[in-house]
C-alpha cells in the first residue's frame, strides 16, 4: 500500500490525489477526513466572505461574519434571544464574543436590550429587521437563483446539511476527549 505523502496517492482510494491542506494529518483509517476537512476549511473561508458582502451589499459594511450570524439569529423566529440562547444556537464556547458583537450590534441600533426580571434578552430593532429583511433579498437574488447551475438538488443540501449537523457533534465530542487529555 501506498504512502500518502511520498508519492501523493490517496491511502483509501489508490491512483487518486487527495486533496487535503495538512497532508501530515492525512490517516490511514480516512483519508477521506482530512478532504472533508479541508473542504469546511475553503468552505467556511468562502462563506464568511459572502455573508460579509452580502452585508455590505445590504447597506451595513460595518459587521463581520459573527455579528452578522448574531444579528440572523436574534432575528429567527422574530423572538427575544438571551446571551446563552444565542451562543447555543450557534455552537458559540466563548460568551464575551457574543457579548462584544451584541454590544456593537446595539450601538449600531439594529438590536434591543430587553429586561426580562434579572435576565437580559435582545430582538433585533426595526432598523435590524429591515437591514435582515434587505440581506435575505440579496441572498435571494445573488446566491439562492444560482442553486440550479450547480446540478445538486435541494434534498441533497438538505442531506449536506443533517451530515454536517452529525459532524459538529463528533467535532465537539473530540474537543471534549482532547481537553480532558
Amino acid at each position: 500500500m501506498n504512502k500518502v505523502g511520498t508519492n501523493n496517492v490517496g491511502i483509501n482510494n489508490p491512483g487518486k490525489t487527495p486533496i487535503v491542506s495538512s497532508s501530515h494529518l492525512i490517516s490511514e483509517k480516512s483519508t477521506e477526513l482530512s478532504e472533508l476537512e479541508y473542504g469546511l476549511i475553503i468552505a467556511n473561508n468562502a462563506f464568511q466572505r459572502w455573508i460579509e458582502r452580502c452585508m455590505t451589499a445590504s447597506g451595513m459594511p460595518d459587521l463581520n461574519s459573527t455579528d452578522i450570524l448574531i444579528l440572523h439569529n436574534i432575528h429567527h423566529r422574530n423572538r427575544p434571544k438571551k446571551v446563552a440562547d444565542i451562543c447555543f444556537n450557534l455552537n458559540i464556547e466563548d460568551t464575551h464574543t457574543v457579548t462584544y458583537s451584541l454590544r456593537k450590534l446595539r450601538r449600531l441600533q439594529l438590536v434591543n436590550n430587553l429586561k426580562q426580571g434579572k435576565e437580559n434578552s435582545f430582538a433585533t430593532s426595526d432598523r435590524g429587521g429591515a437591514l435582515c429583511e434587505q440581506y435575505r433579498a440579496i441572498r435571494e437574488d445573488c446566491l439562492v437563483d444560482s442553486l440550479g447551475t450547480l446540478g445538486v438538488s435541494n434534498p441533497q443540501i438538505g442531506e449536506l446539511a443533517r451530515v454536517l449537523r452529525a459532524l459538529s457533534g463528533l467535532y465537539d465530542q473530540a474537543a471534549r476527549s482532547a481537553a480532558s487529555m
